[in-house]
């Protein structure tokens, strides 16, 4: 079976010589309930089918090169994709590169994708946010471990789940208090059930944003619960697909 073409939300990221984009689920080859360009290969779905939505991948890359995946834990790890060897697939919630003609990737179904790159187009980094990596400082550590100073750092947000669809606990809540203060309360909305709040995720890391000096910040406000012909979502559906968020420093 030959893989077709892919559908991509391009990011708005606005930086010359930076392509980055989340994939959409249409137009692949997996079964229900996977259906059907996952890229998840953790998830149940036919190992078969995962590599040949990959290869639609590869295919749509410059270079047709395979992108750097991760083994993401919804932790704080960040890697050089650079200094991974081919094939290894390391554990880590954020990857960065300052090497043009390198793909990275990050697999989401409600989680936030978020893409990073230097105004001058010389680094980029794409970031897995869950609210557990966001309270564990996946940004942060991000931000630490890639060569761009803040002045010159912009960020984009792609598809994730909205705080229309974003149901948390108290517990959570606390969490962030107590880890970022109270610029984090505005993330948190009342509801009517006790002790029950609507987050957003794309909220609270707009926040460490500010809190570390970006404000060129770019948000799709896709949110992936609400769209189920666009996106994968693990909250709507449970058993379910991956998108990947890839970008690269294109070739000169």
């Amino acid at each position: 079976m030959t893989p077709i073409s892919m559908e991509l939300l391009k990011a708005d990221i606005g930086v010359p010589g930076i392509y980055a984009f989340t994939t959409l689920r249409a137009k692949g080859v997996s079964n229900a309930p996977f259906c059907s360009l996952n890229f998840g290969d953790h998830v149940g779905d036919d190992p078969l089918n995962v590599n040949l939505n990959r290869a639609t991948l590869r295919r749509a890359l410059p270079g047709q090169v395979e992108p750097r995946w991760l083994r993401q834990i919804h932790g704080g790890n960040v890697v050089a994709a650079h200094a991974i060897s081919e094939g290894e697939v390391p554990v880590a919630d954020a990857a960065w590169t300052d090497q043009p003609g390198l793909a990275l990737a990050v697999m989401t179904a409600d989680c936030l994708p978020v893409v990073f790159a230097g105004v001058r187009g010389d680094w980029v980094a794409v970031v897995h946010v869950g609210w557990r990596g966001l309270a564990a400082g996946v940004i942060e550590a991000t931000l630490e471990s890639a060569p761009g100073n803040v002045e010159e750092t912009r960020a984009w947000f792609g598809p994730a789940i909205g705080a229309c669809c974003f149901e948390v606990g108290s517990d959570v809540r606390q969490i962030f208090l107590q880890r970022f203060g109270a610029a984090a309360a505005a993330s948190f909305q009342s509801t009517e059930s006790p002790n029950k709040y609507l987050a957003s995720l794309a909220g609270l890391a707009a926040c460490r944003l500010r809190e570390r000096g970006i404000e060129a910040l770019s948000d799709s406000g896709r949110c992936t619960v609400c769209e189920p012909a666009n996106f994968f979502s693990h909250r709507r559906d449970g058993a379910t697909g991956r998108m990947a968020t890839v970008a690269m420093i294109l070739p000169k």
